[in-house]
C-alpha cells in the first residue's frame, strides 16, 4: 500500500485570522471554504501549499489549548498528535522574517545535525521547521 500525506486538521479560534496567518507566514492559499457544517458544529476551510493541505476547523465554542501543550518538550509527554513539521532551506533567514513579522518562537535547537525551530500559529498550535544539514 502506498501512502502519501494529504492534509492535517487544526482547530482554530478565529478562521479568518488563521487563514490570513497561514497565508502570510507559510504561503498557504485558501482552496475551499465549506462554510458552517451543522453535523460538525464548525466552519471548515482547506488551505494548500504544494500538494499538502491544512484543514481548519472553527467551532462555535472552541476549547483553549491546554498550557502543557504550548511547549514542545512538555507536549511530547501527552499522548496524541504533536505538531506538523515542514522542511525548509535557509532557516536563519526564515527565522528573521518570522520574528520581524511577530511570529512567536517557541523553541529552537540543533539535533542530530538538523536545525529545528518551533513556532506557534495565531492560536498557539506548534509548527516545526527543520533545516537538514
Amino acid at each position: 500500500m502506498e501512502l502519501r500525506p494529504l492534509h492535517i486538521g487544526i482547530s482554530v479560534t478565529d478562521m479568518d485570522q488563521a487563514i490570513a496567518w497561514y497565508g502570510k507566514h507559510l504561503s498557504f492559499q485558501l482552496v475551499k471554504d465549506d462554510g458552517f457544517l451543522p453535523p460538525l458544529g464548525a466552519r471548515v476551510c482547506f488551505l494548500q501549499h504544494g500538494d499538502f493541505q491544512v484543514e481548519l476547523f472553527q467551532y462555535q465554542d472552541p476549547k483553549p489549548l491546554p498550557p502543557g501543550r504550548r511547549h514542545p518538550n512538555t507536549d511530547l509527554q501527552t499522548v496524541g498528535t504533536k505538531h506538523i513539521a515542514f522542511g525548509v532551506s535557509g532557516l536563519d533567514a526564515v527565522r528573521a522574517r518570522l520574528t520581524a513579522n511577530g511570529v512567536e518562537i517557541a523553541h529552537e535547537l540543533a539535533m542530530n545535525g538538523d536545525h529545528v525551530l518551533f513556532i506557534r500559529d495565531c492560536c498557539g498550535t506548534l509548527i516545526e521547521l527543520i533545516e537538514r544539514d
